[in-house]
């Protein structure tokens, strides 16, 4: 990738979009473009479509979606699914449209088959159901990976794909409600006074990737001459839920007792993706969880204390 390339990248203000603008930025790059939701509805084709005419986009990075954990998902799977299409089939097919040379789309690991092998593989892709909590915003992210790949076989365009695992760090969304499992998790024990409710058994293997990492495997990722139509990202680090709620514990220093509800769900018995792939060309995952962790809570209690913190 040309450091004088002009670059978009789609949902900056989100925890992934700004990190991957923060790495952008430390590598050299100058051209990044941005666009606010108020300026851009990436749900509206035209408005998108006149966005890529207006700025002559060289290079686009799609981290824009609408994201939340098990309960946003589950109640409403039709708004994910409505919303999520809307963005990848727009941001993408217009892309393509308007002579973006490279394009690299985000996804998440959630793509894959609830039951999927473990380590989960790339080609577990569509062998079987996908997971019904969050299966609307599974669905549109294929939507958005397929797509992709169509326009690099029919046309030659380079538009690729990274599907992270579980990710986490600054700038994320600590919302009790719709929040994903692990920043939810600092906020209720930052903010807990005698214990600490959560959901399932904790008995759910679940995957960790500091959002600095997926930053630094995209410009890898757009770095590669001729890289694979889709790639997953991990840590290779996994822990069970129960062992993640002890170490978020321990690294805001609370007291509080923790409670589990069997009544609410698990999610995915167990979600570790093979990263096989991308280290086998040279790239793997730099920070621990127990750093990543130990930086989000610092990142948590300073974005508080300046209010630009989202609940």
């Amino acid at each position: 990738m040309d450091k004088s390339s002009v670059i978009y990248v789609a949902g900056h203000r989100g925890m992934v979009g700004a990190a991957v603008v923060r790495a952008l930025k430390a590598a050299g790059c100058e051209n990044i473009v941005t666009a606010t939701h108020s300026e851009l509805d990436l749900t509206d084709r035209k408005a998108v479509a006149e966005f890529y005419a207006a700025n002559k986009i060289d290079v686009a990075v799609i981290a824009a979606a609408r994201v939340g954990g098990i309960g946003a998902n589950s109640a409403a799977n039709s708004l994910f699914l409505y919303e999520n299409e809307l963005i990848a089939m727009n941001t993408v097919w217009e892309a393509a449209a308007h002579g973006v040379k490279r394009l690299l789309f985000l996804g998440s690991t959630c793509i894959y088959p609830r039951m999927a092998p473990q380590p989960i593989p790339e080609s577990a892709l569509l062998t079987s159901e996908l997971e019904k909590t969050n299966e609307g915003y599974a669905l549109a992210k294929i939507s958005g990976l397929k797509l992709c790949e169509f326009l690099r076989r029919e046309r030659g365009l380079l538009y690729h794909s990274l599907m992270p695992t579980n990710l986490y760090g600054p700038g994320d969304n600590y919302d009790i409600v719709h929040g994903h499992v692990l920043p939810t998790l600092i906020r209720k024990f930052e903010t807990a006074k005698g214990k600490v409710t959560l959901w399932g058994t904790g008995s759910a293997i679940r995957e960790f990737l500091h959002v600095d990492d997926l930053a630094a495997a995209c410009l890898f990722a757009l770095g590669l001459e001729n890289p694979p139509d889709l790639m997953n990202v991990g840590s290779g680090e996994e822990v069970t839920i129960r062992e993640l709620a002890e170490a978020v514990k321990a690294a805001t220093g609370s007291k509080a007792e923790i409670v589990w509800d069997s009544t609410k769900p698990d999610g995915t018995p167990r979600k570790l993706c093979d990263t096989s792939l991308i280290r086998s060309l040279g790239w793997k995952s730099e920070i621990s969880l127990a750093e990543g962790l130990r930086r989000t809570v610092a990142s948590y209690r300073a974005e508080l204390a300046a209010g630009t913190i989202r609940l």
